[in-house]
């Protein structure tokens, strides 16, 4: 695969020190034992930890890091809602996706999202120190035997004539449509995106007008029915 495709700018030069990682999951269990297997490592020095995907950016701002392994579900802002908004806070951040789903619109998600590897929590044991250091050489980093599915699933839909579909929603939507869900108010919504609560309440116009729904209830269903919060 051809390296360099990019602009000089978008990549900041390999660390000269261990890589710093940002861990970000919802489960402190799982954080603890994923710091356990980068810790072992001596390139890979973990130096900030959130339970959320909205914390992880608050972190990225404060802290400066050259990776972020980032849990795909996760309140407030999901892993690929968190990897969209570091990707553009920060274009020279590599970042993992961390998931318990072997799913293949996930991880087609997860690039979209501007990550550069998607590692099963089951095997990260095996996986997650090998991703990490691929991620620094800027190599995709996909588990064993899922390029066989993907393969599989693009020639299925290129054999149907269809092409992947492009979102219905804006990200900015969908983070709101998340937001709302989860049973936010406007102000709050406005403090957590950075945004004016009349900007809120427009995207929340044109969620319901978009999908045809008529209040929050329904858009919950919505939410939860796109994998955005669990029922």
């Amino acid at each position: 695969m051809p390296h360099d495709t990019a602009p000089s700018t978008a990549r900041t030069t390999a660390p000269a020190g261990p890589i710093r990682i940002l861990l970000a999951d919802d489960h402190a269990l799982v954080r603890r034992g994923v710091r356990l297997i980068l810790d072992q490592e001596p390139d890979l020095d973990v130096v900030a930890e959130a339970g959320d995907g909205a914390e992880a950016i608050e972190l990225a701002r404060a802290h400066d890091i050259d990776l972020a392994v980032l849990d795909i579900a996760m309140p407030r802002l999901t892993g690929l809602q968190a990897a969209r908004e570091l990707t553009a806070l920060k274009p020279g951040l590599r970042i993992l996706m961390l998931t318990m789903h072997d799913n293949e619109q996930y991880f087609f998600q997860a690039l979209k999202a501007g990550a550069g590897g998607y590692v099963l929590k089951s095997v990260a044991d095996r996986d997650l120190v090998a991703a990490c250091r691929a991620a620094m050489r800027d190599e995709p980093f996909l588990y064993p035997g899922a390029v066989t599915a993907l393969i599989r699933n693009y020639l299925d839909r290129a054999r149907h004539g269809e092409e992947a579909p492009d979102q219905i929603l804006t990200p900015r939507e969908e983070e709101v449509l998340k937001l709302v869900a989860e049973g936010h108010s406007s102000k709050e919504i406005a403090e957590l995106l950075f945004i004016s609560v009349k900007t809120v309440q427009r995207h929340r116009a044109n969620l319901l007008q978009k999908l045809g729904l008529r209040d929050r209830l329904e858009l919950t269903r919505y939410a939860i029915r796109a994998g955005l919060i669990e029922p």
